[in-house]
């Protein structure tokens, strides 16, 4: 197993961690006894297209909020991998990114790129799956038919079962209650009021990060990335909660999941957050703040409300009190045979109908030595300093050997050559060194490459 420092090094969880849910969801669920399943990482390579085309039967794509901005990069490497491909390709669950108005106008310039993509994808498949009314009809307005709701393969972890039930009538100020939240829900929509204010009510009221930024200060103290300076998450060091040590993050799901059975409640404006403490049979509410995260609560019976709409003074027991999981719950069964039809349509088998419901993942996984939950950094004794002066220390040796890789390479090329200028009369001049041309064109980007990173 990687340390702690080389999982946040290497960002295992590709920036956040929610990410892990409906990747292990989907892995369980496609295992059976007539496939196996290998993942591809969390990059994209379309040079990778001749080995899967040589080697899988199937490319089955699990997708978050794709459909952004933000991430139209990544998509259009993906795009150019499904076109190499001669295997079919299944899209397990994609969703477009919109407000809580569901207004798509903000997607139109990103349009070509996801027309490309989807075209890509239903050559090779019966139909997509998308995650919730928003994206069916952001596609269908661009003509695509072949498009299924099916939502997020996370909440099939279980199969056609799904059962919860509040432990008591209402919160008190001794329950266990886990809260979640973005940076962008704390900073323009006044949920670190809302999380204030529950600090302040409930002594055992924990916040739980994902992203790979909130990792690095809770374990590092510090991050590169500029959100990390928002004091007002409970992820900064200065905060609070961070001081008293009521903040965690987890980079298995595995492990998020079994922890979160001992809470009473959660809330929060984080979707996979809260689905994971649904996993874990708690009672949760969503504070959606966009589109990506209504149409799941809308299609699954998710009790949730808009952030937007929120008293910035709620109490988690009023949310508590409110939340009605009976199309959750009701409706499930429903909502994993469509699921599973989907799969069939595209000619996968599930484990609940075609193996052993799951019990062969659960083993292997069983099997597994599984990181530990990122903690604030607030010690400072010998054990809590040894593995990161560790990793450090192997980090800086690496470092210095490709810092000396390079300088011999560069050093080869940096014997000046003579010339003769033929106009003005002025002196030969000599060429400036491989090193000092690279310096004088891109700056900064090399001279971070020849220095440790910080």
């Amino acid at each position: 197993m990687a340390s702690l420092e080389e999982s946040l090094h290497r960002d295992v969880f590709a920036t956040n961690a929610g990410n892990l849910i409906f990747s292990d969801a989907s892995h369980k669920i496609l295992t059976t006894p007539r496939a196996a399943v290998f993942s591809n990482g969390i990059r994209t390579d379309p040079a990778a297209a001749g080995r899967i085309n040589e080697e899988y039967d199937v490319f089955v794509v699990p997708l978050a909020n794709a459909f952004r901005p933000t991430f139209e990069r990544p998509l259009k490497r993906m795009t150019q991998l499904i076109k190499k491909l001669r295997i079919p390709v299944v899209v397990l669950g994609v969703g477009a990114q919109a407000d809580l108005k569901y207004d798509a106008s903000r997607l139109k310039p990103m349009e070509p790129t996801v027309r490309a993509f989807v075209t890509e994808v239903l050559n090779r498949s019966a139909s997509i799956g998308v995650r919730g009314e928003f994206t069916e009809q952001y596609l269908k307005n661009m003509g695509f038919r072949d498009v299924e709701v099916i939502g997020c393969p996370s909440m099939f972890m279980n199969g056609e079962t799904f059962t919860l039930e509040k432990k008591s009538e209402s919160l008190g100020t001794d329950s266990m209650i886990s809260v979640n939240g973005s940076h962008s829900a704390v900073r323009s929509h006044g949920l670190d009021a809302i999380i204030r204010q529950a600090h302040e009510r409930y002594p055992n009221l924990r916040f739980v990060g994902q992203n790979l930024l909130e990792a690095q200060l809770l374990h590092w103290r510090e991050t590169p990335n500029p959100l990390g300076a928002q004091t007002s998450m409970p992820t900064h060091p200065s905060h609070p909660m961070y001081r008293e040590g009521k903040v965690g993050l987890y980079i298995d799901p595995a492990t998020w999941i079994e922890e979160l059975r001992a809470y009473d409640f959660s809330f929060g404006s984080r979707i996979h957050g809260n689905i994971a403490a649904l996993l874990a049979g708690v009672p949760s509410t969503v504070l959606c703040s966009d589109s990506r995260t209504l149409e799941l609560c809308r299609y699954f019976g998710i009790p949730h409300r808009k952030i937007s709409e929120t008293p910035k003074n709620i109490d988690p027991a009023e949310l508590y009190e409110a939340a009605d999981f009976g199309d959750l719950v009701n409706g499930h069964k429903e909502r994993f045979l469509r699921f599973t039809g989907f799969m069939e349509k595209n000619g996968l088998e599930n484990t609940f109908h075609h193996g052993d419901s799951g019990k062969a993942f659960e083993a292997q996984l069983s099997k597994l030595a599984l990181p530990p939950a990122v903690r604030p950094w607030t010690e400072s004794d010998p054990d809590s300093l040894s593995s990161r002066f560790s990793f450090m220390r192997s980090r800086m040796e690496e470092l210095a050997e490709q810092n000396a890789l390079l300088r011999g390479q560069l050093e080869k090329r940096n014997s000046p050559v003579s010339i003769k200028v033929q106009t003005g009369g002025e002196t030969p001049t000599a060429l400036p060194s491989a090193y000092r041309r690279a310096r004088r064109v891109v700056g900064r980007p090399v001279r971070r490459l020849l220095r440790p990173e910080q």
